[in-house]
């Protein structure tokens, strides 16, 4: 009879436990998407693991970047057990999104933390010159950021400002020593994304730095 007790004691202790992982799991994301940092900074002080990824595999830090919630991203930052270095299904890491965003503070906290600036195939400066965030772009440089780091089908930072970023993020990246002569894997150079993306001021740029490189001919 004794030992019945203990079973149904232990079984009582454990739905109790269950009822509250449950608990703390919905309240984690119900905070990030609150932005409600002194709730993550709660649970994670209670042993919650910041890392935890919700049903569709999608983790908190990336979720709070992404939003943006930056008090969210912030709390997560600060806990120690936090990986910077979390990828998505689509092999996105919390630098890029960061990158993408133009969250600059961000970016450097990351990067502070161990972030990897020189991820394998698509990379952090590729989304930083998408959007055309300059101080992003030369704070990656800074930290030895590959200038011109190749996707999977082999597109270039360079060819991601052409197409997608500015003219003055084309000129950042050619006045630190981009190639504009390298193509994908389809053929294509920094001037032919330009070309299809309807942005001539870029390709005239990308044009004229060509030139200024060729020899100059003899009279």
């Amino acid at each position: 009879m004794r030992n019945y007790f203990k079973i149904i004691i232990y079984l009582i202790v454990l739905i109790g436990f269950n009822c509250a992982s449950a608990n703390s799991y919905n309240d984690f994301f119900v905070a990030i998407r609150r932005d409600d940092a002194s709730t993550i900074t709660a649970l994670v002080a209670r042993g919650f693991d910041p890392n935890t990824p919700d049903p569709k595999g999608q983790n908190g830090l990336l979720m709070a970047l992404a939003e943006p919630a930056l008090k969210a991203a912030q709390a997560l930052l600060d806990a120690p057990k936090i990986d910077v270095n979390v990828r998505n299904q689509q092999d996105e890491s919390p630098l890029m999104i960061a990158a993408l965003k133009g969250e600059l503070d961000m970016v450097r906290e990351l990067i502070a933390k161990g972030a990897d600036v020189n991820k394998p195939g698509w990379a952090p400066l590729h989304y930083a010159a998408t959007g055309g965030h300059l101080e992003i772009m030369s704070l990656l440089l800074d930290n030895s950021a590959y200038i011109d780091a190749a996707s999977p089908n082999g597109t270039t930072p360079l060819m991601m400002a052409a197409s997608y970023g500015t003219p003055a993020a084309v000129k950042l990246l050619l006045d630190e020593g981009a190639d504009p002569t390298l193509k994908n894997q389809k053929g294509l150079s920094a001037i032919n994304f330009a070309q299809r993306a309807n942005r001539q001021d870029s390709a005239d740029l990308i044009a004229a730095f060509v030139r200024a490189g060729q020899p100059k001919g003899k009279w």
